[in-house]
């Protein structure tokens, strides 16, 4: 099993966050908001404890929100409390996301890296000082290098940077000449692993609203489509080879965590917003801190459950896969489905083959560097393949042996 925990505090909500979090005050109140919150996490940790048993735990996922505003003696407290509730893996992957401005706080790193985080992941999303104020980032591109250069101090070798592109500007967006600039600069600090991610204007968010008011400028789709392809074949040259649509590695440095989401592997999240996925069931957390509190106290999870039926589980199986770069296992298809892939969809797989967009290898269906880039409208396509086939077939006959249940 997964281990997700979501930290649900910031210092400043950023102009195109889309996750749940809020402001954490200074002083008392702060304070006050923190010590709730890791009584209710840790309570929620013990219900499902009761429930799961000693269950094998095999990576922790520290998110957010800003895991670096956690005491480390609370981050030390809350993994002791996951070995004592669950199996804990001898070599288990603990990641916990972090912000230069917050990790560079009072020796956060060395303490956390004590308390058992061997796996960080640093919030830079650009080392550039205007793209940053755009973005409505607290940090520096200097405090993110000095954040990288504490982490490596402080000993970690394992470390990753989250970098976005497709910025917006004020006269015009981002061109592939400066996304390519801030790769080089990035690959300097020689991280273990690189996400990058292509700007996405979420509703309501700050950076959307400024748009639609003609304050900033994105990229053309053109422009996008160059920094994807450039970037993702300069990082490759670069010794970071993609294994994912929006992520890159050293060999050996894979995300653990996230490729156990891709592949299907059962997760439970703890925290405010938290989605689990355990025993062909997914729900998720209560959206606000008040909520998931009173819920967790009335041990009223999980509640608006979804069943995972076996169309589901194949459209996730699909959607999943195509983001890797080894793509979707036809035997693992077949297994789950009773069908064959390629044959109850030659037509649409032999068009994207021609046309350079997919290619079959090793027994896999997988999407080429430029498919991924349209992968949405590819997805959209085998999603209305698979509606008119359930339409005259009806669902799925066999859907696999069914996941085992929690009780």
């Amino acid at each position: 099993m997964l281990l997700y925990i979501h930290v649900p505090f910031c210092r400043k909500k950023c102009g195109y966050c889309a996750f749940y979090s809020r402001p954490l005050e200074r002083g008392a109140e702060g304070q006050k908001a923190l010590s709730g919150y890791l009584s209710t996490l840790l309570k929620e940790l013990a219900l499902w404890g009761g429930r799961l048993g000693k269950t094998p735990v095999e990576t922790v996922f520290f998110g957010g929100g800003t895991p670096s505003l956690l005491p480390p003696k609370a981050l030390r407290g809350i993994l002791e409390r996951v070995g004592q509730t669950f199996a804990l893996a001898p070599l288990a992957e603990i990641t916990a996301e972090a912000n230069p401005e917050s990790a560079l706080d009072e020796g956060w790193l060395f303490e956390a890296r004590r308390a058992g985080v061997n796996r960080l992941s640093l919030g830079v999303q650009s080392l550039n000082d205007g793209d940053l104020a755009l973005l409505g980032r607290v940090h520096t591109a200097r405090e993110a290098e000095a954040a990288f250069a504490t982490a490596r101090a402080a000993g970690f070798t394992n470390i990753s940077l989250d970098l976005m592109w497709g910025l917006p500007g004020k006269n015009a967006g981002q061109s592939q000449v400066q996304w390519l600039h801030q790769l080089r600069t990035a690959i300097r600090l020689q991280p273990e692993h690189i996400s990058a991610y292509g700007l996405t204007l979420e509703p309501d968010s700050n950076l959307e609203k400024a748009h639609a008011r003609g304050e900033v400028i994105l990229p053309p789709e053109k422009e996008l489509a160059s920094m994807y392809l450039a970037g993702a074949e300069f990082l490759e040259a670069s010794g970071y080879m993609q294994y994912e649509i929006s992520n890159y590695a050293r060999m050996g440095y894979e995300c653990r965590h996230n490729l156990g989401y891709w592949k299907g592997s059962p997760y439970l999240g703890l925290g405010p917003a938290a989605t689990s996925t355990l025993g062909g069931r997914r729900w998720t957390n209560p959206e606000n801190l008040r909520a998931w509190t009173e819920a967790v106290a009335g041990g009223a999870l999980p509640a608006g459950v979804e069943e995972l039926t076996p169309a589901i589980r194949a459209r996730e199986l699909l959607m999943l896969r195509l983001r890797m770069n080894k793509g979707l296992p036809l035997k693992e298809w077949r297994a789950l489905t009773g069908r064959s892939f390629l044959t109850d969809h030659s037509a649409l797989a032999a068009l994207l083959q021609k046309n350079g967009l997919a290619a079959t290898r090793k027994g896999h269906f997988r999407l080429t560097r430029t498919g991924m880039l349209v992968s949405n409208t590819i997805l959209e396509h085998f999603f209305t393949a698979l509606d008119e086939m359930e339409k005259s077939e009806g669902e799925f006959r066999r859907g696999g042996a069914p996941p085992e249940r929690f009780t």
